[in-house]
């Protein structure tokens, strides 16, 4: 019954923060790797403790309650980075669920080592470290990947959104290890918290997503229509990319042309999957996906950056365009 009650909470709520995902936007492998980590991320963590423990001189409590917590939470935030980074994480759904993966690998770990050394501990303990410590784990992480994609939304800096949810993660970790509450309140509380704020950001977010593609997949199905009807230049993109077409040679506004028309194509294509995912119908696979990404990535080459910039306007280009292309493979 321990064992249960120590390890089942956490993974329950991983699977249920998955089935909420409507649209599907998270990949298993990125989970799974993430899951991992997380277990390595507790290991690390328990080395470098102890180390400071008995080699410092560290008062325990003070190791618990502040340089604990920030040794484990820039040690699980590093995977998250990597897969932003990576471009496998477009909005705050997929991140959180990424996010809470690392902290339910961390959880999961940590609590089988204090079965192995705890077996005669009480129930009430297994069940504050089953449903209060796992699931602080998990939450902690999937806000700072909740904070992190929630700043880079808005086109900030890289590096003080980075600073700011790391360290929101690590007060959220110290103040649950400060044990301000009876341990069964903050139980209570913890699993409270995170359940009610990650179902008010996935409602959020899911909702952000729909605008996201209600507006932007109208606007770029009339765009490709005007492009292949040849009415291009009667559009507001046409009109701009006209008024900048002077600044690059012929060959390079031809190139620009293609690489609209073949972003727009792909764009679409990537957005029609997570409708159909949305909706539950089956998605094909497109064996010319690989080949069309290549072209993309050729005719990006060929206009340079100052192509690439000179029509994001156009094309609303953002960091979201690796997470999109990822969709499609």
């Amino acid at each position: 019954m321990n064992i249960v009650i120590a390890l089942l909470p956490v993974v329950v709520f991983l699977l249920f923060l998955i089935l909420m995902d409507s649209f599907k936007l998270v990949k298993i492998p990125y989970l799974i790797l993430c899951i991992l980590w997380g277990m390595l991320c507790a290991v690390g963590s328990y080395f470098i403790n102890s180390f400071i423990l008995t080699e410092t001189g560290v008062e325990r409590q003070i190791l618990s309650r502040y340089i604990a917590p920030a040794i484990e939470e820039t040690l699980k935030m590093a995977v998250i980075l990597f897969i932003i980074r990576k471009g496998k994480v477009g909005f705050m759904i997929d991140g959180a669920i990424y996010g809470f993966g690392v902290g339910a690998g961390f959880a999961l770990i940590e609590n089988i080592w204090y079965l192995s050394e705890l077996n005669s501990a009480s129930l009430l303990l297994w069940t504050v470290r089953g449903f209060g410590t796992a699931i602080m784990h998990g939450g902690t992480t999937s806000v700072f990947s909740i904070l992190l994609m929630q700043a880079f939304d808005k086109r900030t800096s890289r590096f003080l959104p980075v600073l700011y949810s790391w360290l929101a993660a690590i007060l959220i970790h110290s103040f649950f290890n400060h044990f301000v509450l009876p341990p069964v309140a903050t139980m209570f509380f913890t699993l409270v918290i995170i359940a009610v704020a990650e179902y008010i950001i996935f409602r959020y977010s899911e909702k952000n997503l729909r605008k996201w593609l209600e507006l932007e997949f109208d606007s770029e199905v009339k765009l490709l229509m005007m492009i292949r009807k040849g009415q291009f230049a009667r559009t507001h993109a046409g009109e701009y990319l006209t008024s900048i077409k002077y600044r690059f040679s012929q060959m390079a506004v031809v190139d620009l042309l293609a690489y609209i028309a073949l972003y727009l194509e792909l764009s679409i294509k990537a957005k029609s999957r997570l409708m159909l995912h949305e909706a539950g119908l089956p998605v094909g696979r497109d064996e010319s996906v690989s080949d069309r990404l290549a072209e993309l990535k050729a005719l990006e080459k060929n206009i340079g950056l100052t192509g690439i910039l000179a029509i994001s306007p156009v094309l609303r280009i953002s960091r979201r365009d690796l997470w999109k292309w990822s969709t499609l493979r």
